[in-house]
């Protein structure tokens, strides 16, 4: 892959996981998650198509980068949530005038909906034990 070129970094989250992402300008579109091709990374097509999202969204920038992602916490789904967020900074940096269409989208928000915590005395986060009356 291309390294110790110049290239446009940004952070993705979504639930506990976050995703580091690097865009190498000039590159023929290929995406490699934890070493990886996005392939066996991400195995299901909707998660595939959730994390190359911002490319379809900006005319134009589809195959003009190459992507390096590190990703750690959560789950596969949050995966691709988490590296639709970082590709989306990104690109902001490497091309200014994409971010109206990704602010549109809603790719710049960050999905700010996480775990709640357990409570003492209850089973999970509101989920009291069984009442008994004898």
């Amino acid at each position: 892959m291309t390294t110790g070129s110049a290239y446009y970094y940004g952070t993705g989250k979504r639930k506990s996981a976050i995703a580091r992402v690097r865009l190498y300008p000039g590159g023929s579109g290929a995406m490699v998650v934890n070493g990886k091709p996005l392939d066996e990374a991400l195995p299901w097509i909707d998660w595939r198509k959730r994390a190359r999202s911002p490319f379809a969204v900006t005319e134009g920038t589809d195959g003009r980068f190459n992507v390096v992602a590190k990703i750690e916490g959560g789950g596969v789904s949050a995966w691709a949530d988490a590296l639709r967020h970082g590709i989306s900074r990104a690109l902001v940096l490497a091309a200014p005038e994409t971010k109206k269409a990704l602010r549109a989208a809603g790719f710049l928000t960050r999905d700010s909906r996480i775990k709640e915590s357990k409570k003492y005395g209850l089973k999970r986060a509101r989920r009291a034990p069984q009442y008994t009356k004898r």
